[in-house]
Order: C-alpha cells, then sequence, then structure tokens
C-alpha cells in the first residue's frame, strides 16, 4: 500500500489528550480555552485538517466533563482509566483501540502543543509510505512531535510505552529507520505546562 493509496483514510490521527494539569493547579489540558473553544477541540481540527480522516482521543483526566464541553463529534473516544500513570498508558491506549480498524498508520500528536498546526502536521503525515514507515516532526533538527508510526511498529511501541516517555525509547532504538521531517519554519513545539506557558493560549 502506498502513500498514495492510503490518502485521508491510510493514516489515522491519535490525539493524546488525557493529562491533568499537575503543574496547572489541576486544569485538564483538553478544558484549556484555545480560541474560543477547548484546547482538544483545536488539536482534533489540526489533525483533520492535516489529512487524517479518522481521529481517535485519549481522554483520562475530567474525562466526562470533556465529553460534555467540547465537541469531538466524528471521533473515536477512547478512555484510558490509567492516565495517571503518564503518557506511556495513554499512548498504549490509543494504538490498541486503532487495532483492526484498517489504518495503515498512526499520527501521533499531543494536545497541549498548540504551536503545531496543520501544516506541519500534513509534512509529517506525507512521509507516510507503508506500513514500515516511521517519521516525526523536528524542529531545528530536534526530535518533536507529531510522529507517524506505520503499523509494523505498533506493537513494539506499546511494549516500549511506560511513564512519562511515550515512544522516547522505541524511536532512540530505531533511529536508523526514523525520518525526521523538518518543521521549523511552520510551526512552534512549546508544552503548556505551566502557568506561564498560558500566555502562548490566544
Amino acid at each position: 500500500m502506498t502513500r498514495s493509496e492510503g490518502g485521508r483514510d491510510g493514516v489515522a490521527g491519535l490525539l493524546l489528550a488525557a493529562g491533568g494539569g499537575r503543574r496547572l493547579g489541576g486544569r485538564p489540558k483538553a478544558l484549556l480555552v484555545h480560541r474560543g473553544r477547548p484546547l482538544v477541540e483545536y488539536a482534533v481540527g489540526v489533525l483533520r485538517a492535516a489529512g487524517c480522516g479518522r481521529v481517535h482521543v485519549v481522554l483520562g483526566a475530567a474525562a466526562e466533563d470533556v465529553r460534555e464541553r467540547a465537541d469531538l463529534s466524528g471521533c473515536v473516544l477512547v478512555d484510558n482509566p490509567d492516565w495517571e500513570q503518564g503518557m506511556g498508558s495513554s499512548l498504549r491506549a490509543g494504538l490498541g483501540s486503532l487495532a483492526g480498524t484498517g489504518a495503515w498508520a498512526a499520527l501521533v500528536s499531543l494536545v497541549d502543543q498548540p504551536g503545531i498546526g496543520p501544516e506541519a502536521a500534513a509534512r509529517v503525515l506525507a512521509a507516510y509510505e507503508d506500513e514500515s514507515s516511521l517519521a516525526a516532526a523536528a524542529y531545528g533538527g530536534v526530535r518533536g512531535h507529531p510522529v507517524l508510526f506505520g503499523t509494523a511498529h505498533w506493537t513494539g511501541v506499546a511494549a516500549s510505552a511506560t511513564g512519562d516517555r511515550g515512544a522516547r525509547a522505541y524511536l532512540k532504538e530505531h533511529e536508523d529507520a526514523l525520518r525526521l521531517v523538518e518543521c521549523g519554519d511552520v510551526a512552534r513545539p512549546y508544552d503548556i505546562d505551566t502557568e506561564e506557558d498560558l500566555a502562548h493560549l490566544e
């Protein structure tokens, strides 16, 4: 299956949005307001605009509030009861939800990086060639998000995803296969982690 055959349906968006915002006084990141709507809505819109025909969203902290307050229609919502264990558990839950859907790859993004828009995500999605594809956005040559995992990598990623490390260990082990896609000219990879970071929200 080639990149041209994959199109919008071949690569699924996977948004990790379960964080509890511990350093933000316990405010769930998904519900922070950006451009007048919950941040999770903006992040879903980025994946869709980049070309993901289907989007799975992993929820954790205040999941019921997120479901009520954010318009996530058309998304597959995945509950991660172990969200407090860190990003690794959300990545495992998200990849598990994609198993058997027919997706050939997952484009994984984080809810707390609103500086990364559709253009950067589309560049990484365009790196998809087949189920063995492995690609990530880079900013000044430094690996960041989003990250694209062809299905051939899902089992290995899930097995190595622990704590807040996510896929870091897997990507380090497979550096030779990883394609970095420079996005520093179109996106800023800051995280919304602290009170000071809230200044980035619009």
